[in-house]
C-alpha cells in the first residue's frame, strides 16, 4: 500500500529524480525500526567522522566564503551529536504510542519525499540535519542547496551514501538537486515533493509557502539581548562574545543587538572591551554602514566575515586622513567584535536589524519594561517570533518577557545561538531551523524537528462514556452572570 499522495506529473530532470526518491521511499517505508536507526547512524557518522566533518567545513568556507573552519566542525559535530542523541531509541516506525485510557494508538507514518532547502551560511549542518530527520521518519529526502552551498552538499551527500550503501539503503533515498541550482529547478522540485522544508532567505521560504505543497519555513532572526541591572556582567559579556562570534555570527540566533539597562551599562562595555569587542565612534559607524548596506541591502563584504576583516575593509572606505587614522586604531586591535550605538529602529536605523557578521548595535535603557518595550518596537521591524536573550539574577522576568513579547523562546542566561537551536545543557530540540509561529509568518513555533517530518495515523476505540453535567461547564459562568 502507497505511504504517499499519487505523485504529481513531471517529465523533465527534476520530475525523474523525484521518481527515483519515490521508488526508494515505497522500499525503505517497508523498513523495520532497526534498520531505520542503522541508516540515521550510518548518516549521523558520515558527517561526525572527523576526517569527513573537516574536509565539509574546509570546503564550506572555501566555497562560500563565510565562516570559518574551527566554528563550522564544532557545529557539524555538536548540532549532528545532539540531534542523535535527541533521536536515540525514539519510536518512529509503526506504533510509536498508545493511550488506553483514551483509547488513542498513534501510529507513525512517513510523508514521502521531502524537500530540504538549506542554505549557503551551514552547508554541511543543516542538510545533514534535515537528512537524518527524513531518513528517522521513513522518508526520501532531496537536498536543494544554496548555490554557494552546492560543491560542500554534495560531497556531503557522497559521503552519506557511501554510508548507506553499507546498511543496505536503496538507491536514491538522499539526492540532491542537480547545478546549477535555479529558483526554476528549486520551484520544481518543492511542487513535486510531498514536504519542504525550507531554512534561509525570506524569499526561498515564502516560495516555499507558495508552492503548494506543505511547508515548514522559518522566520527572519534579529536577535535582541536584554541585560538587566542584576546580571552577572562578567558571565554575561563571556556569554556574549562566545554567541556572538561563533563562526562569525553566520547563525540567525546570534545577537544582532543588546538592550542594556541601567547602570550596568558601563561594567558591561568594559567586560566585552576586554574581550575584544570594540566600540566604534560615530565617524566610524557611518563608515561601517556604508559598508554594510552600499546599496541599501546587507553586502557579501561583511556576511560571515570576521570583524578584523571587516575593519580592514572599513580602513579602505574611509575618506579622510582622520578618518584612516581612526579606523587603524580599530585595526591593530584584532578587534572581535565591532560596537555601535544606536537609539532608533527602523529602516533609518540600519544597525537595528540583521546583520549575520560580528556587528553588534548597544542600547541603553532606563529599566527592564523599557528594555522590553524596545525589543518589542525593534521585532515589529525585523526579527517577530524568533528569540531574545536575558542575562539577570531575577528568574521571573523570563516569564515576563514570554508573556509579552512576540517570541518562540526567551534563552536566559546562556549563549545564545549556541541554546537556541538546542544544546547539552538546555531542553530544546536539536536543530537549525526555528519557527517563529505566526509573529514570523510561520505555521511552527517549535524548533524544527522529528514530529515535522511524519504523519501520524490514530486508531480510536470505544471508551466508557463520560457526558459532563451542565453545571461541571457552566456553573461559574452562571454564578457570575445568570442563566438567561
Amino acid at each position: 500500500m502507497s505511504t504517499t499522495p499519487a505523485a504529481i506529473e513531471s517529465t523533465g530532470e527534476i520530475g525523474a529524480l523525484v521518481g527515483r526518491a519515490r521508488a526508494a521511499q515505497r522500499i525503505y517505508a517497508a523498513w523495520p525500526q532497526e534498520r531505520v536507526d542503522a541508516a540515521v547512524a550510518a548518516a549521523g557518522w558520515a558527517i561526525l567522522e572527523p576526517a569527513r566533518n573537516r574536509a565539509l567545513a574546509e570546503l564550506a568556507v572555501e566555497a562560500t566564503g563565510i565562516g570559518n573552519v574551527a566554528d563550522k566542525i564544532a557545529k557539524n559535530h555538536r548540532k549532528t551529536l545532539g540531534l542523535l542523541r535527541d533521536l536515540h531509541g525514539r519510536k518512529s516506525v509503526g506504533v510509536i504510542a498508545e493511550d488506553t485510557a483514551r483509547g488513542i494508538v498513534e501510529i507513525a507514518r512517513p510523508v514521502g519525499v521531502v524537500c530540504a532547502i538549506t542554505p549557503s551560511t551551514n552547508p554541511g549542518a543543516t542538510p545533514a540535519n534535515k537528512i537524518v530527520n527524513a531518513l528517522k521518519a521513513g522518508n526520501a529526502v532531496i537536498v536543494a542547496p544554496s548555490p554557494k552551498g552546492w560543491s560542500t552538499c554534495a560531497k556531503l551527500i557522497g559521503f552519506i551514501d557511501a554510508q548507506l550503501q553499507k546498511v543496505g539503503a536503496p538507491e536514491g533515498l538522499v539526492q540532491l538537486l542537480p547545478a546549477p541550482v535555479t529558483k526554476q529547478s528549486t520551484a520544481e522540485l518543492m511542487r513535486l515533493c510531498d514536504l519542504v522544508v525550507a531554512t534561509g532567505s525570506q524569499a526561498n521560504v515564502r516560495a516555499a509557502y507558495a508552492s503548494g505543497t506543505p511547508a515548514f519555513g522559518v522566520g527572519a532572526g534579529n536577535v535582541a539581548g536584554i541585560v538587566d541591572e542584576t546580571a552577572d556582567v562578567d558571565a554575561a559579556a563571556g556569554r556574549i562574545v562566545r554567541s556572538k562570534t561563533f563562526d562569525n555570527a553566520t547563525s540567525c540566533s546570534s545577537e544582532n543587538s543588546l538592550v542594556v539597562v541601567g547602570a550596568v551599562r558601563a561594567p558591561l562595555l568594559a567586560a566585552l572591551d576586554a574581550r575584544g569587542a570594540v566600540m566604534l565612534n560615530a565617524a566610524q559607524k557611518a563608515t561601517l554602514a556604508r559598508l554594510m548596506w552600499p546599496e541599501g541591502k546587507l553586502s557579501p563584504a561583511v556576511i560571515g566575515q570576521a570583524a578584523a576583516t571587516i575593519a580592514d575593509r572599513a580602513l579602505a572606505l574611509a575618506q579622510s586622513d582622520d578618518e584612516r587614522a581612526a579606523w587603524r586604531a580599530v585595526v591593530v586591535k584584532q578587534p572581535r567584535i565591532l560596537m555601535v550605538e544606536e537609539n532608533g529602529v527602523g529602516h533609518d536605523h540600519p544597525f537595528s536589524g540583521e546583520k549575520l557578521s560580528p556587528v553588534l548595535a548597544v542600547y541603553g535603557v532606563a529599566d527592564f519594561a523599557a528594555a522590553a518595550e524596545l525589543v518589542a518596537r525593534n521585532y515589529a521591524y525585523e526579527g517577530a517570533g524568533h528569540s531574545v536573550g536575558l542575562s539577570t539574577a531575577r528568574e521571573e522576568r523570563a516569564l515576563e518577557l514570554g508573556l509579552h513579547l512576540p517570541v518562540a523562546r526567551v534563552i536566559v542566561n546562556q549563549a545564545h545561538c549556541i541554546a537556541t537551536g538546542g544544546s547539552f545543557d538546555n531542553g530544546l530540540p536539536f536543530s537549525l531551523s526555528m519557527g517563529c509561529g505566526t509573529w514570523g509568518r510561520n505555521n511552527f513555533s517549535d524548533n524544527l524537528a522529528l514530529h515535522h517530518y511524519m504523519n501520524i495515523t490514530r486508531i480510536s476505540r470505544p471508551i466508557a462514556e463520560r457526558v459532563p453535567a451542565e453545571g461541571e461547564i457552566f456553573g461559574a459562568y452562571f454564578e457570575a452572570f445568570g442563566r438567561t
